[in-house]
């Protein structure tokens, strides 16, 4: 094929996948409530639950038409960062600062037990991810120099220390969407701050660190969140104090982890969490907006302008939601 034709069929092909990609558009389904929406977790395509900050939590059990709203009794400055739900009854809570807490609920939040309560300062809980009904993990900042792991057998009812990675000085994880830590599938861990890494879980005790090209160094800089697909990983970051700025804030492997490649064309700015949806479509989001991929990570295009901090695929479905500030909660319509 000569070169003139061989420029016009790659432009047709890019043109295609554009106008595919921006088929897809994101509906807000909910808006103006005093809470930071940071929590968020599909059960299938009707049931979600979201929380979020001033001890607040919803959910929803026809697919995020309408959302029953509770600020948790006696937890009304509760920082609830992350959530794990199992059915329109079962969740578990976690919230971040002092205390660090992790709550459960049975009764579609009726009522709420505490069966995890630490006032140690040191304890600053990011993040939380179940790979099975049973057995689930919560990470927090690191303390004297690991970060620090707490794990369930049995559904969140009770919670042990599990062995650490170790951490760099001021290397952290960011409690931002609840995807900077990763069980189902793959256990890893994701950082910034002073290093941009991917930490991923080898044998009981024993870690692989993986540096990434996600822009680090700074405190509000790093990797927020990584999503695996079935041919890569692909991991989003930046720098949420200049969240329009795009270079190096997303990257993917094609080779479980052992080598990482920046995209060739960013998401537009800062993005906090990332999410795999189908075959090689992954969608992330953040304060600057939601993108969009159809090749793995390789090229992002803008599909959303709406500020969201966190986006996330039915366990079992379809469902995708998004959820930001003000209490704004958002669906991906495909």
């Amino acid at each position: 094929m000569d070169k003139p034709l061989l420029f016009i069929s790659h432009t047709i092909l890019l043109l295609l996948i554009t106008s595919g990609v921006m088929a897809q558009h994101v509906d807000v389904l909910q808006q103006n409530k005093p809470t930071s929406i940071r929590g968020l977790s599909v059960v299938d395509d009707n049931v979600a639950w979201v929380s979020g900050s001033k001890g607040y939590v919803a959910m929803t059990a026809d697919g995020g038409k309408n959302w029953n709203w509770q600020q948790v009794k006696g937890f009304e400055k509760a920082e609830f960062r992350d959530i794990e739900a199992f059915s329109d009854k079962e969740a578990v809570i976690m919230s971040s600062g002092t205390p660090a807490l992790i709550l459960k609920t049975i009764d579609g939040g009726a009522n709420w037990k505490i069966n995890y309560r630490n006032t140690d300062t040191a304890y600053f809980l990011d993040a939380m991810d179940f790979d099975s009904r049973q057995h689930g993990f919560v990470m927090g900042d690191p303390i004297k120099g690991k970060f620090l792991l707490l794990e369930t057998k049995d559904g969140g009812n009770n919670w042990n220390t599990f062995n650490g990675p170790d951490a760099l000085p001021s290397q952290a994880a960011f409690a931002a969407s609840g995807t900077c830590l990763r069980t189902n599938g793959l256990f890893a861990i994701i950082t910034g701050g002073s290093v941009a890494e991917v930490i991923t879980l080898k044998t009981k005790g024993t870690w692989k660190h993986s540096r990434v090209p996600i822009i680090h160094g700074q405190s509000a800089q790093g990797a927020f969140s990584i999503s695996a697909g079935p041919r890569q990983y692909v991991v989003v970051g930046g720098d949420y104090q200049k969240d329009m700025l795009q270079d190096s804030t997303a990257c993917y492997s094609t080779d479980n982890g052992l080598t990482w490649h920046l995209a060739n064309i960013f998401p537009a700015g800062f993005q906090s969490a990332v999410e795999y949806i189908k075959e090689d479509t992954f969608i992330s989001t953040g304060t600057s907006g939601t993108n969009m991929t159809t090749n793995g990570g390789i090229t992002w295009t803008k599909i959303d302008a709406t500020s969201y901090n966190a986006c996330r695929k039915a366990k079992h479905g379809k469902l995708v939601l998004l959820a930001g500030n003000g209490g704004k909660i958002g669906i991906l319509k495909l």
